[in-house]
């Protein structure tokens, strides 16, 4: 973590042009006096490893992390009362991928997931749109290729076979979705669904 840290830089100077971003929160209502605020939609991981974040532009010092993953209290340098929490209400808290902690194995960011096809083996499932954090596990919203309502697919080894970041691909289970593949799209007929003789 020393390592994140000493990259992260201090002081409120602009931004450097195009680096890559990840999303860790965005500020919400102030939280005391001293300039806190609850960060709505946390990545708390990501908050509390990294020495400082992104925000209406530039770069900010984090100077407290306080709370638990469920109410998550921030600071940042040059936040020194409630009035500067309130001008900052409502904007993005970003940190550089350079300085985010390493992820393991089967780990990814959710601006790596989204945007990426999701089929069940040749079968054009539809496109990830989002990430979403539900209280038993994280799920991918997927937007249907053929319409209808999104598919949620949660990240677990039964439902995701295969994530493949090169190709843009991620391979999920129908079947264990619940999801029977439809005659229409050349899968076999299940039992469920009355296909059987």
């Amino acid at each position: 973590m020393e390592s994140l840290q000493a990259g992260a830089g201090g002081g409120a100077a602009d931004l450097p042009p195009g680096p890559e971003w990840l999303r860790a929160g965005r500020v919400g209502r102030p939280h005391g006096l001293d300039g806190s605020f609850l960060v709505v939609e946390p990545n708390t991981a990501l908050l509390r490893a990294c020495a400082s974040v992104a925000v209406g532009g530039r770069q900010r010092a984090i100077t407290r992390v306080g709370g638990h993953a469920g109410r998550l209290i921030v600071r940042l340098e040059g936040c020194r009362d409630r009035a500067a929490a309130q001008a900052l209400h409502g904007q993005e808290l970003l940190v550089a991928r350079s300085l985010a902690p390493a992820l393991g194995e089967d780990e990814w960011w959710a601006e790596e997931l989204e945007g990426l096809a999701v089929s069940d083996g040749d079968r054009v499932v539809g496109t990830v749109a989002r990430l979403l954090a539900l209280p038993s596990c994280e799920v991918l919203e997927v937007i249907r290729a053929q319409g209808g309502a999104p598919l949620l697919v949660p990240l677990v080894s039964d439902a995701v076979r295969a994530v493949d970041l090169e190709r843009g691909r991620i391979d999920v289970d129908l079947r264990f979705l619940g999801e029977e593949p439809s005659e229409e799209s050349g899968g076999e007929p299940s039992e469920e669904s009355g296909g059987e003789p």
